[in-house]
C-alpha cells in the first residue's frame, strides 16, 4: 500500500488495497491530530506570555548584615553564592543602581544572607571570608570584592583581598581556619531551603518586618533593575496608603 497526502492544502490520495472510505477516515484522523497539536501549541504560547503568579513566603528574620535605614518601609533579602556568575551579574549590573535609588535614599533595607551551592567548591570559603572580614568592620567591602570576582576565590586570592582591604592577616586567617561562622552560614542555607530556594541569586522582597517573621515575594535570578523597581514601587505605594487614609 502506498499513501500520500498534503496537510497544508487539498489532499492527494493514492492507495492500493485501501478503500476510499478508509482513506478519508485516515485523513480526518490526521487532521484531528493536527488541530490538537495546534491548540496545544497556542496554549503553550499563551502560558509563556502570561506573567507568573508571585510566590509569597515567610522567612525568619536574621539581620547580621544590613544596609539602609532601620526605618525603611521595604526590605530586600538576598541569598547569594560568591562563586555564582548570576549573583555577580546582579551585583555589578543591578545592585549599584538599587543602592543609589532605594537603599541610600532610606526606602529599602538590604539584608545579605549566604547560600553557597554544593556545585561551587569555593563558595563556602568565600562566605567565611566575608564574615571574617566583617569581624574587622569590612564585611561589605569584602562582599563587593568577592561578588565582583567569582572566578578568583582561591585561598591565595582571599588572602590578597584581605591584605588589600587592610585587614589584620593573622586574625583573618585564624578566623577562616576556625570555621566559627559555619553554623550561621548553614542556618542561612536551611532557611532558604525551607521556603523552596535552591538556586542563587534569590531574593525576598516585602514590607519591613516588625517581629521575628518576614513575609515577602520570592524573586528568582539576576533580574534586571526595572523588575525590582516595579515591585519596590508597588510596595512603597502600599506602605503610604494607610497614612493617606488617616489624614482624610
Amino acid at each position: 500500500m502506498v499513501l500520500t497526502f498534503s496537510m497544508g492544502g487539498p489532499s492527494v490520495l493514492r492507495a492500493e488495497g485501501i478503500s476510499t472510505e478508509q482513506a478519508d477516515a485516515i485523513l480526518e484522523e490526521l487532521k484531528g491530530i493536527r488541530k490538537l497539536l495546534e491548540s496545544q501549541q497556542a496554549l503553550l504560547e499563551r502560558s509563556a506570555r502570561a506573567p507568573a503568579a508571585e510566590r509569597v513566603v515567610k522567612l525568619a528574620v536574621v539581620e547580621n548584615y544590613v544596609l539602609g535605614s532601620p526605618d525603611a518601609p521595604v526590605t530586600l533579602v538576598e541569598f547569594t553564592d560568591y562563586q555564582c556568575p548570576f549573583c555577580s551579574r546582579f551585583h555589578t549590573h543591578t545592585y549599584p543602581q538599587l543602592k543609589k535609588d532605594f537603599i541610600d535614599a532610606g526606602k529599602v533595607r538590604f539584608i545579605s544572607r549566604d547560600l553557597p551551592l554544593g556545585i561551587h567548591t569555593q563558595a563556602l570559603p568565600a562566605a567565611r571570608a566575608a564574615r571574617c572580614a566583617g569581624e574587622q568592620g569590612k564585611f561589605w567591602d569584602m562582599r563587593h570584592v568577592l561578588s565582583s570576582n567569582p572566578k578568583n576565590l582561591g585561598e591565595a586570592e582571599l588572602g590578597q583581598y584581605a591584605g588589600n582591604l587592610g585587614l589584620d592577616a593573622e586574625q583573618f586567617q585564624a578566623c577562616l581556619e576556625s570555621g566559627k561562622h559555619d553554623a550561621a552560614i548553614r542556618r542561612d542555607e536551611a532557611d532558604a531551603r525551607s521556603i523552596g530556594i535552591t538556586g542563587t541569586p534569590a531574593f525576598i522582597l516585602g514590607r519591613s518586618p516588625r517581629g521575628d517573621q518576614f513575609e515577602g515575594i520570592h524573586i528568582s535570578g539576576a533580574q534586571p533593575y526595572a523588575v525590582f523597581v516595579a515591585k519596590i514601587n508597588k510596595l512603597l505605594a502600599g506602605s503610604r496608603a494607610p497614612d493617606s487614609a488617616k489624614s482624610q
